[in-house]
């Protein structure tokens, strides 16, 4: 995020590279820095003469060269913008010619998504000391939280650790989708509020007493009761439920607990560290200790590892979601 605030201000202060090469597994990044150039390098007046917009599927290196070669009509520099430049893989080394002597009145970008160039091959090299090649990598799922804070603390919001981590165990590490409910949020909360559980609730449809969180707490807790009702619910709401995601995540709990088990710095600030999890969420696995003996954490976890495989329907075609919520209960509390 630090890499991607820097090019933008570069940008604001005039220092424009000539290429622009952002390629990576995480899209979102590759997006929002390809919309800011071509929404802020030219004036709407430039735009029409000197900004061009072209699809990977549809041009050929080539082709690509040939326009970033022209010059600008009544402006200081022309913009060409290749998107879904990944469908270029195969012809990508053919910009080593462009790279070697770029057209300085062109700034030429490319969202290069869901791939990335090899750092060692020549034309990486080039387009790097050319212009500048971005990476943008996908974030672990323990790192999501953290960098919903700080979105939204740039916006001028704040919110709960149990919202985000919600928003989380629904949406995974997937930073549009992520993006897209947090400005659904935004249009609805005034700015400097608190967002909470109950704002993810009423306004993304995330429930805040039946989801995966909820059920991990329980199950840590040894309060059967609320997880076997919270399985009740996944049981009648499979599509919102998936139990493969479901067990998934209660797999990651007692591994992690297993882990906290063995730890010697038990400290939340270390725990945390350990885990990789927010200090908030340290409690629940402390209490989770106390409930789960070592020897019991690891009887679990291998059950788990049945009840996962049986979830994806191997050697388990005639057993329902609901069945396999239940024994994966009793194995846990029994």
């Amino acid at each position: 995020m630090d890499e991607v605030v820097k090019i933008v201000n570069d940008i604001k202060q005039g220092n424009i590279k000539p290429i622009y090469f952002f390629m990576g597994e995480e899209p979102y990044y590759i997006d929002r820095l390809t919309e800011y150039i071509e929404d802020n390098i030219l004036s709407e007046e430039e735009k029409g003469f000197n900004q061009m917009v072209l699809y990977g599927k549809d041009v050929s290196i080539e082709d690509i060269m040939s326009s970033a070669r022209r010059y600008p009509m009544m402006a200081e520099r022309q913009v060409v913008i290749v998107k879904e430049a990944q469908e270029l893989s195969r012809t990508i080394d053919k910009l080593e010619a462009y790279a070697q002597n770029p057209q300085p009145t062109t700034v030429l970008v490319f969202a290069y998504k869901y791939k990335t160039l090899d750092k060692r091959k020549k034309v990486t090299k080039l387009l790097d000391k050319a212009g500048l090649v971005y990476e943008s990598k996908k974030l672990y799922e323990n790192q999501v939280a953290d960098w919903i804070k700080r979105v939204l603390s740039g916006k001028g919001y704040t919110i709960e650790p149990k919202a985000a981590a919600m928003l989380v165990e629904f949406l995974g590490n997937d930073l549009s989708k992520i993006n897209n409910e947090i400005e659904k949020l935004l249009i609805i909360l005034p700015k400097g509020s608190n967002i909470t559980p109950k704002s993810i609730e009423d306004n993304i449809g995330i429930s805040k007493d039946y989801n995966v969180f909820e059920l991990r707490k329980a199950i840590g807790e040894r309060d059967q009761l609320k997880a076997y009702k919270i399985a009740g619910h996944f049981s009648q709401n499979p599509k919102d439920n998936p139990l493969v995601m479901t067990t998934g995540l209660v797999f990651g709990f007692f591994s992690q607990l297993l882990q906290y088990h063995g730890l010697k710095d038990k400290s939340p600030g270390n725990a945390a560290k350990m885990l990789k999890v927010n200090p908030y969420f340290v409690k629940d696995y402390d209490i989770a200790l106390r409930n789960y003996p070592m020897k019991k954490v690891s009887s679990i976890v291998n059950a788990l590892r049945d009840i996962d495989v049986k979830s994806k329907g191997v050697g388990a075609n005639a057993i329902s979601q609901a069945d396999l919520l239940k024994e994966m209960l009793v194995k846990i509390f029994n």
